[in-house]
């Protein structure tokens, strides 16, 4: 028999008994049937059911521990459609309960337990979501605070209910016990037995279900307090209470396995700790290091004082950080800990990956650190986890690999470069590094003069790396062109700062003397290099030959033929140590192929005519810096894109002249191009944004080409690696005025005004700069009457001598 029916017994009990003692009180008298009628059928039947009342609510509290401990769903089902039956039971109670309110305290007593009902039901309702949401804990969390405070107030509110219904019954017993003192001796007999058989029955119900529940719910405090999972609540009977006790020993031995598991991976996660080669720490609250954590930390740290230390500290402390950022990391940490997950994304970027930290003895590690967040069930942080990795030798190996793979990468350059090419360009670099320094030292606080020359010299030597793809020199080079080119701007606070420009000059200077020691010590190229040298000696000793050849066959008594052969040796002399156009600029045209893929056009033919003549070392060192600018200009700005020439009819790849020629004792060379001629039109454009002229201003075609020859001057659309940084023809014009030369622009067309014009670019150079190398057969034909030189001789001075060919 269950609880319920026992319940249900007693009632029924109580019920026959009064029945029988009520209609023993209507036979005894009939005078007195209506008030027996309201004792019996009223006023004690009102106050029974308010005891049952109480045990209703008693109903309702075991099955609401029934469904939180619950070990599975079906257990919790039952419990719901229990409990959904039970509070429909408690309003039929509380509906009888106010028809026979008798007063006004007895009726608002009723509207209190309607309304605690409601509380308490919508507790056990939520409790009952939370565990069918697998939140055991927050359920049984929920049902020992707020179910357990409406529980309470409702049990308060019904037993104050039945003191009531007891007193109105109490007191209406007393009325009819005045009137029916006829009956009282065989109304006591009755109700004697009645209360004898309701006491018998009351006493087997506490037996049966107040002690079991008492004994349970102590049992089951001392289990969760003691934390003692191995003991089990002993089942006396399978009824509610039993199945309410299973129910727990099911749940404390699932928690008994799970404590089991989980010490297991507890000590599992220790001994990875404790042999794992990597540093593993958390951080909590107070950004203090937890006490479990790697043992390789203390290896790492050198030292055992780990635990409980400020991370900053332990971590950060003597490391290469700012100020700065160790205050953004140590606000980053405090801002994650405790907070939503979200915070950790927020700021893991201030959370830096890799730090220097100085040992003791002076020794720096390069620390790897990587961050995580712990985080629980509703996604708040708890922890942070930091991984720290010894990487110093790592690092070390990276960079030494680094190294030696420019170093090779140096040599390739290098050895791309004939030894005479680069000979010259290291002479002309170390050149333009020491004129510099000579500005830089000469001038204690910034001039517009001094940081164009500065810039220019540097700029050139980028465009020379570059043209022989010196592509190391190039990017340090750039660096410091960049840091002159800031100088130039106007709206920048010019900042001279002597220190800083020749520390950063030293770094190009030690980027030239790196190349020129791999060249010297690792290649073993030291000098301009034996093949330039033998060539040179070939022409030289062909000159000399033909020299010689002509005084044995002069004629001694013969003045005029003397002075000829004079003339002749004089001009073969002059030739020593020359070289032809082509030679001279033959790196810079070497580059024309990958600068023309650089810039996405075709490579263009390239012709020279040097008409004989033949530069001096001067002249060719100037005309390698000058051309270096020009083509390179002509290259970007002068010859259009194959798709664009194609569109005029013109060939897809460009083509480049160069002349050299004697006119007014000028040495004159020529530069041209079948591009798309001078932008008149876009030069008079800037010359007005700047302010040089005013839009209507008249200016000649002449005036607006002298435009490009202003420092900082550009018509490119955008700042690259090849233009458009405004150097380039002030450049050129600076090198040749230094060696008292000009430069001109010479329009070839008669289209005046128009947007485009063709034009040549003259480089004009002293005279004494040149050698006309075919005076020497003229002179020598003029004195005697015989062959200058012989074919093999004339076949290798004229290489030597002159150049009319394609390159």
């Amino acid at each position: 028999m269950t609880i319920r029916h026992r319940i249900t017994l007693l009632v029924i009990l109580t019920f026959v008994a009064l029945s029988i003692i009520g209609g023993y009180a209507v036979y005894q008298t009939r005078a007195s049937a209506h008030k027996v009628r309201q004792v019996t059928e009223g006023v004690v039947p009102s106050a029974l059911a308010s005891a049952d009342l109480v045990s209703q609510v008693k109903a309702v509290q075991i099955a609401t521990m029934t469904l939180v401990y619950a070990p599975d769903d079906t257990v919790v089902e039952q419990a719901l459609d229990n409990l959904k039956k039970l509070h429909g039971e408690i309003d039929q109670s509380l509906a009888r309960q106010a028809q026979g309110a008798a007063s006004d305290a007895q009726k608002g007593l009723v509207t209190q337990a309607r309304e605690s009902v409601e509380n308490y039901f919508n507790a056990i309702n939520d409790t009952a979501k939370l565990k069918q949401a697998g939140k055991t804990e927050m359920a049984q969390a929920f049902l020992f605070a707020m179910v357990a405070q409406y529980r309470d107030e409702l049990e308060g509110v019904v037993n104050t209910l039945r003191v009531e219904k007891n007193r109105q019954k109490d007191s209406a017993i007393a009325t009819l016990n005045d009137t029916l003192s006829t009956t009282t001796t065989a109304i006591a007999l009755v109700t004697g037995l009645a209360i004898v058989l309701l006491t018998a029955i009351g006493a087997l119900l506490y037996r049966q279900i107040t002690r079991p529940l008492s004994r349970m719910q102590a049992m089951m405090s001392e289990i969760a307090s003691s934390q003692d999972f191995t003991r089990r609540v002993p089942v006396g009977r399978m009824d509610e209470i039993g199945h309410s006790i299973v129910a727990f020993n099911g749940m404390i031995e699932k928690i008994q396995e799970r404590s089991a598991q989980l010490k297991q991976k507890t000590a599992d996660i220790q001994a990875m700790l404790q042999n794992m080669q990597q540093g593993i720490l958390t951080v909590v609250d107070g950004s203090k290091v937890h006490g479990e954590y790697s043992a390789y930390l203390e290896a790492i740290f050198e030292t055992q004082d780990i635990a409980g230390r400020p991370v900053m500290e332990l971590v950060f402390g003597e490391s290469d950080l700012g100020s700065d950022a160790l205050s953004q990391v140590e606000a980053a940490v405090d801002a994650c800990i405790g907070q939503d997950a979200i915070n950790f994304a927020f700021n893991e970027h201030l959370l830096v990956g890799e730090i220097g930290k100085r040992m003791p003895d002076g020794r720096v590690k390069q620390l790897d650190l990587t961050w995580s967040a712990i985080t629980d069930e509703s996604d708040t942080i708890l922890r942070l986890m930091l991984c720290v990795r010894d990487v110093t030798e790592l690092r070390e190996l990276a960079a030494e690999a680094n190294e030696q793979k420019q170093r090779l990468e140096m040599i390739g350059e290098i050895l791309a470069v004939s030894q005479e090419k680069f000979h010259h360009f290291i002479e002309s670099s170390t050149g333009f590094i020491r004129e510099n320094e000579r500005i830089i030292r000469k001038h204690s606080q910034a001039d517009s003069a001094a940081i164009a020359e500065l810039f220019r010299n540097m700029h050139t030597i980028k465009g020379n790396a570059r043209t022989y793809n010196l592509q190391y020199l190039t990017n340090v080079v750039h660096e410091t062109e960049q840091r002159y080119h800031d100088l130039r701007q106007p709206d920048v606070a010019r900042l001279w700062d002597q220190d800083g420009l020749m520390r950063e000059l030293e770094r190009v200077r030690e980027a030239v003397d790196t190349y020129a020691q791999i060249n010297e010590m690792s290649l073993g190229r030291k000098g301009p290099g034996r093949a330039a040298d033998e060539q040179s000696m070939v022409v030289d000793r062909a000159h000399i030959r033909a020299s010689l050849r002509m005084l044995e066959a002069a004629d001694p008594n013969d003045p005029l033929q003397l002075v000829a052969m004079r003339d002749a040796v004089h001009q073969t002399l002059r030739l020593l140590g020359t070289e032809g156009v082509g030679e001279a600029l033959g790196g810079v045209l070497d580059s024309l192929p990958s600068l023309a893929a650089e810039l996405g056009k075709p490579a263009p033919a390239v012709r020279i005519d040097d008409n004989g003549y033949r530069l001096r070392s001067p002249a060719v060192r100037i005309l390698r810096d000058v051309f270096m600018h020009l083509l390179r200009n002509s290259m970007d700005h002068g010859l259009e894109s194959a798709d664009e020439r194609r569109a005029k009819g013109k060939p897809p790849a460009g083509t480049i002249d160069i002349e050299v020629g004697l006119d007014h004792n000028m040495l004159q060379v020529t530069l041209t191009d079948d591009g798309r001629g001078l932008a008149l039109q876009r030069i008079r454009n800037i010359a007005v944004q700047r302010g040089w002229i005013t839009a209507e201003t008249y200016v000649t075609d002449e005036q607006i080409a002298q435009f490009i020859f202003r420092p900082g001057f550009s018509t490119a659309a955008q700042v690259t690696e090849v233009s458009g940084r405004g150097v380039g023809m002030d450049a050129v014009q600076d090198f040749v005025r230094r060696e008292h030369g000009r430069i001109e622009l010479r329009f070839t067309d008669e289209r005046k005004g128009a947007e485009f014009r063709q034009f040549q670019t003259v480089v004009c150079l002293p005279d004494n700069l040149v050698v006309d190398g075919f005076d020497l057969n003229s002179v020598a034909a003029d004195a005697v009457d015989l062959p200058a030189i012989d074919a093999g001789e004339r076949s290798a001075s004229r290489d030597g001598l002159s150049q009319a060919d394609k390159v």
